[in-house]
């Protein structure tokens, strides 16, 4: 007969709850969160059905299950909201919530688990990197220094450190830390990018490098999960919100429930799109839009139509037509 299990994990502890088919509590637990645990918990369990919430600390365990060849399902969180909102809340109501309640995401491959991992780490360092860069601007702003080029180039940081201002070394130093981890990552992506069909298509989108192709091929995982390329839009969260009374119904903003990552990628994408093209349909569409709404309504929709271009191509494994 099988089990259903659910499994509420935290960072150091799990709290696990067994259930029947006609729903009877067999077993409750609360153990480690490490491999030791697990074992002495899964221990004599062959045949089970397993739920487990998607938070930060969820990879590890996942990946423990998956590679015992247990059926592990990742439950959605805004799926199981029924879980937050609830008026006692304690691990052990959690995991037998989740028992119940099976509204599964999509867990990529591992390879594509650690194609976003890299992709993440490196936008991160970039970001730090950028706020040490404001940092020397706020810097020589407040010592009434101007500088007529820019402080990045060869020329520019040889004059920065003529300065002898021991917060701007510093922050050189921190600057010059992060370009070697960054160009090390950039190298590795740029190959993984070379060898990718995939990312070779997307590339042939003007405003589309190695990072973004990469990107939006790590956030989409297989394309053909997707029957159309509405459902691909609504999983980036960049369609409309819709509320619909009777017969009243009312369009507002994108939902933004969905790879927030994805979104982020394809409206940087369009800037630079915008940037490099001046006759295509998107750029046609971008300036028509902008027009009547505005370029940050604007960007957003042409974002949507990069997605549906991004769909077919994949789908058909075409190269991009202006």
């Amino acid at each position: 007969m099988s089990k259903y299990i659910g499994l509420d994990v935290h960072k150091n502890k799990c709290h696990a709850i067994i259930m029947s088919e006609d729903g009877e509590i067999q077993k409750q637990e609360e153990f480690k969160n490490d491999t030791l645990g697990l074992e002495l918990f899964f221990d004599g369990i062959d045949d089970a059905q397993i739920a487990m919430e998607a938070t930060y600390s969820w990879q590890p365990t996942y990946q423990w299950l998956e590679e015992k060849g247990y059926d592990v399902k990742l439950a959605h969180p805004k799926k199981t909201r029924i879980i937050g909102e609830a008026k006692i809340k304690t691990d052990c109501r959690d995991s037998e919530a989740l028992a119940h309640l099976l509204p599964e995401s999509y867990v990529p491959p591992e390879e594509i688990r650690k194609l976003r991992q890299k992709l993440y780490h490196r936008t991160y360092l970039v970001r730090e990197r950028t706020k040490f860069k404001n940092k020397i601007h706020a810097e020589l702003a407040k010592q009434g220094i101007e500088f007529d080029e820019s402080p990045w180039t060869k020329k520019g940081k040889q004059k920065l450190n003529e300065l002898k201002i021991d917060e701007i070394n510093d922050y050189l130093a921190m600057i010059k830390a992060l370009n070697e981890r960054i160009n090390r990552l950039s190298r590795e992506l740029k190959q993984e990018a070379r060898e990718s069909e995939e990312a070779n298509l997307l590339i042939t989108i003007p405003g589309v490098g190695y990072f973004s192709a990469l990107s939006i091929l790590a956030e989409i995982g297989n394309i053909d999960r997707f029957s159309n390329p509405e459902k691909l839009c609504s999983y980036a969260g960049i369609i409309p919100s819709t509320r619909q009374s009777g017969h009243i119904t009312r369009r507002g903003s994108i939902t933004k429930e969905g790879r927030r990552c994805l979104r982020w990628v394809l409206v940087e994408c369009i800037w630079s799109h915008l940037t490099h093209t001046s006759g295509t349909r998107l750029t046609r569409f971008f300036r028509r839009i902008a027009k009547r709404r505005g370029k940050k309504v604007a960007v957003v929709a042409t974002a949507r139509k990069l997605l549906v271009a991004v769909y077919w191509m994949l789908k058909r494994g075409e190269e991009y037509h202006p």
